[in-house]
């Protein structure tokens, strides 16, 4: 045979036996969901930033795809909801914040993104900030997780004096007692938990990204020879902001920059224990962000955290999963943290629950194929108080209400430009990403059609609520 009709022949035999093993059904992989926390689009290499150095961000890039059209919501609890659920907040009745003073949280009867993998062996552990009920009933170790160590909800909050549960061995800091801590709520001051304990009062928040990142990678190592999933929800970058003292002063670009960086490290350590451990064609691993920028940049997007601008929603995401993730590659359709659910249920072979609506949908057709089309082509924007705020369908945009700003976004200089729209504001985010043009008075069958799928959506949801978690008189 001749060697030109050989190489074509080879070439061949490569084709199809890349084909064949995307094909290969996919069998339990390790997944470890990294989510940050206020953390803007262009607040990371990979989505436009040069001034802080994130060479692991980089790298993930490199090896795995970006989604550039990856929604959140536009604060911290609500977009929990929707990502442990698969579910839009409002469906699953969770406002845009719980506090430390808050009586309900996610409802016990939700079936999370743990409860939909722990049929198939999975072990399972949550590490960081939770933030969707601080009260035992609504702890991770009760949604799925066989473990938790973390604060439960925001690191500019309090302790809860009545109800915190501390451990036998709490280590108090800062001349702290259970007797002060129990006398009075200090802002900022926040609990760390292991369980459903506190284990450190007032927890040393400068240390909390490299002890989540021991605990992740020690889980790995205990749990190597079975298949995990490994929910890593970081306290930073959401402020007060901190960073270790290996890391504190580095970035050239402030407390934010040396954050972030860190926060870059973090992800080259779990990486790097994955290779380690030879886990690492075996693991997907997703990065992304609960909200837009508070102290970051949301750029190219105008808006941050508080609003339903883009840039208060949409989020920087990479997923990465050598031999099944094409590398370098990019993925422009709508996808959002409400499609995790079903997509790690395809991946795992389990049916989601037949007994309740799901909003998200599969999005692996994207994950390993970057031409692939629209799973979804509607987004709905759901504000805080669990109206509907805004849709988007394919390129267009309607906002229904004025976005809501709350008070630390208005203290940014990027925010206090913004003139807040009014209903019935239409964007064509094609040709105008940063919507700064209105052109509802050009298309008045664009807002028609719109309003009236906006309407029947919140109609169905309304309809179809469920709701959330409420202490019982016991608890």
């Amino acid at each position: 045979m001749r060697p030109t009709i050989l190489l074509m022949v080879g070439l061949c035999l490569i084709s199809l036996g890349s084909r064949s093993r995307a094909a290969e059904p996919i069998s339990k992989p390790n997944i470890v969901l990294i989510f940050v926390d206020d953390m803007g689009y262009g607040d990371i290499g990979p989505f436009g930033n040069t001034k802080v150095k994130t060479p692991q961000f980089d790298q993930f890039a490199a090896e795995g795809m970006k989604f550039t059209s990856f929604y959140a919501t536009p604060v911290c609890s609500m977009s929990r909801a929707c990502l442990l659920t698969g579910c839009y907040n409002a469906r699953v009745s969770i406002p845009g914040v719980l506090f430390p003073g808050s009586q309900i949280g996610l409802h016990s009867d939700e079936v999370t993104l743990a409860e939909i993998v722990k049929p198939k062996g999975y072990a399972t552990i949550c590490i960081g900030k939770w933030h969707l009920g601080h009260r035992e009933p609504f702890l991770p170790t009760k949604q799925g997780f066989d473990s938790y160590f973390g604060i439960p909800y925001s690191n500019d909050m309090t302790i809860d004096p009545q109800h915190a549960r501390f451990a036998k061995d709490c280590v108090f800091r800062e001349g702290m007692t259970e007797e002060k801590a129990r006398a009075e709520a200090i802002k900022h001051t926040v609990p760390l938990m292991r369980g459903t304990e506190v284990v450190e009062y007032p927890a040393d928040q400068s240390t909390l990204t490299q002890r989540y990142t021991a605990e992740a990678t020690k889980f790995m190592r205990e749990h190597k020879a079975d298949p995990f999933f490994i929910y890593l929800p970081h306290t930073m970058v959401h402020v007060p902001l901190a960073a270790s003292d290996r890391f504190r002063g580095k970035s050239g670009s402030g407390l934010l920059g040396d954050a972030i960086e860190e926060l870059d490290w973090s992800v080259g350590e779990i990486m790097r224990t994955l290779k380690e451990l030879q886990l690492d064609e075996k693991t997907l691993v997703i990065f992304t962000s609960d909200n837009g920028a508070a102290s970051g940049s949301a750029a190219p997007w105008r808006g941050k955290k508080g609003t339903q601008f883009e840039g208060g929603v949409r989020e920087p995401c990479m997923m990465r999963w050598p031999g099944r993730i094409p590398a370098g590659t990019t993925c422009n359709q709508i996808a959002g943290n409400i499609d995790l659910l079903p997509t790690f249920a395809k991946l795992v072979g389990v049916e989601p629950a037949k007994d309740r609506i799901l909003d998200g949908r599969d999005i692996t057709p994207l994950m390993f194929d970057p031409k692939a089309g629209p799973v979804r082509d509607t987004h709905l924007y759901f504000s805080a108080n669990q109206t509907l705020a805004a849709i988007r369908q394919g390129d267009w945009k309607l906002m229904l209400a004025a976005p809501a700003n709350n008070g630390k976004a208005k203290k940014n200089k990027a925010a206090k430009s913004e003139t807040a729209a009014t209903g019935q504001v239409l964007y064509n985010l094609a040709t105008d990403p940063t919507e700064a043009k209105d052109v509802a008075a050009e298309h008045p069958e664009i807002v028609a059609k719109l309003q009236a799928e906006a309407a029947r959506r919140e109609a169905e949801i309304k309809e179809h609520h469920r709701p959330a978690g409420q202490l019982s008189s016991t608890n």
